[in-house]
């Protein structure tokens, strides 16, 4: 197996990978949107409070392209956590990867991710999973977005329009009087049919034969018991013909159309501000992604070898879904691989945490080992500012992705010559 230094995208930037051909559309869109951004972290959201993940949402939202959610340990999920947390990502620009780490058979996953309390396909564009289940895990997966995704991408457009409504009042002799007396519904209670008015296909029904009284002259009204003025007389009541005509007219459309890498256009002009590239960037595809777990960072694990390398086959055989991999280092070996690869247990300063985690730089991390974004979790969770720490994070981790791409040395080129 060929050596991931040697694999091209090692050394590409996130621009030109986006535009390389079948390149997942999901991760077509980050690679840009890391560009626009000039970020490569994704905070790691492990609180356990819907306000405290709403705060932190707000606080690291402007530095970071991913934020890393644990939907289950929020104890109290509700709708409006979802509501909160989507609006906040459209507004700071980033996208939600939920952490659930699925790892079961096909059915159950399903179940998981489109049902239960957390509904995760709803509102998470990438979710991720172990593959110990065998390859049926993805196909899933898969089916179960496209299945959702199938009732969100349309939307439906009801039309009402209807005549305008018009009261006659006729005479009692009139024949229009007359022929609606079939379908006074109190003819009915008594065993005549109605049937042939209520299809008659001018849509003309007889009013009631107690309708709301017409203001007539005193003469012509009856006084009731207390006096006051009551019904009028019987042969003075006046039927109504009510003449209704309505449509009714459905058409679908779709709310997106189906995601594609876009053209190759700068994707931030020299001084243009983020959001006004962001807007020309446009929202992110509606397609949902998984990332396999094909390493871990803690210590001991048994994500190594043989199990690394059959995710990496299994994400070959499903590229349109998975778009890359949890893992330590780039997994890209293959002359078609444009994986992308998020790496855990970040930290500027720590070397690890006594429970097994063990952590590393965005040197080593972005550098040496290839990774496209690096993942912090307590290293901005327990800074005093974590807006702050977490623009910290976001030049390190870049700086690191320039370094190892060259674009360092291009810019320095530039200056100098100028």
């Amino acid at each position: 197996m060929a050596s991931s230094s040697k694999h091209p995208t090692r050394n590409q930037s996130y621009e030109n990978r986006s535009n390389l051909a079948d390149t997942n559309p999901l991760t077509a869109y980050l690679f840009r949107l890391m560009v626009i951004k000039r970020s490569n972290l994704c905070v790691s959201a492990d609180v356990t409070t819907t306000n405290q993940l709403l705060e932190l949402a707000e606080e690291v939202g402007d530095s970071i392209v991913l934020l890393k959610t644990h939907a289950d340990i929020i104890s109290d999920f509700a709708e409006r956590t979802i509501r909160c947390l989507r609006d906040i990502a459209a507004r700071k620009h980033f996208i939600i990867f939920e952490d659930r780490k699925f790892g079961d058979i096909g059915s159950t996953v399903q179940k998981q991710y489109v049902g239960g309390p957390l509904s995760i396909v709803r509102w998470a564009p990438i979710v991720n999973a172990h593959i110990f289940p065998g390859p049926a895990i993805i196909t899933a997966l898969k089916e179960a977005a496209e299945h959702a995704l199938s009732g969100y991408n349309a939307a439906v457009s009801t039309e009402i329009s209807a005549d305008e409504l018009e009261a006659h009042n006729y005479p009692r002799d009139s024949p229009l009087a007359s022929s609606s007396s079939s379908s006074d519904p109190n003819n009915a209670n008594n065993g005549e049919s109605a049937s042939s008015s209520e299809s008659s296909s001018s849509g003309s029904t007889a009013a009631p034969s107690r309708p709301t009284p017409n203001r007539v002259p005193s003469e012509n009204v009856v006084d009731s018991d207390d006096g006051s003025e009551g019904a009028i007389t019987a042969q003075h009541r006046k039927p109504s013909i009510i003449s209704v005509s309505s449509s009714i007219t459905t058409r679908y459309e779709n709310i997106a159309p189906p995601p594609s890498p876009g053209p190759r256009i700068p994707l931030r002009h020299q001084g243009e501000s983020v959001s006004s590239a962001i807007e020309r960037l446009g929202s992110p595809p509606l397609g949902r992604a998984l990332l396999l777990l094909a390493q871990m960072s803690s210590e001991g694990n048994l994500l190594t070898g043989e199990y690394t390398q059959r995710c990496a086959q299994m994400a070959r055989g499903h590229r349109e879904f998975v778009m890359g991999f949890i893992a330590q280092e780039s997994l890209n070996r293959e002359p078609a691989d444009n994986f992308i690869t998020l790496t855990p247990g970040v930290n500027l300063v720590g070397k690890g945490d006594g429970l097994g985690q063990q952590y590393n730089g965005p040197d080593k991390v972005i550098k040496e080992a290839g990774s496209d974004v690096m993942i912090v979790g307590r290293g901005i969770l327990i800074a005093e500012d974590r807006a702050e720490e977490a623009e910290k994070y976001r030049a390190a981790g870049w700086k690191a992705y320039e370094e190892r791409v060259g674009l360092r040395k291009i810019g320095a080129r530039l200056r100098d010559a100028s």
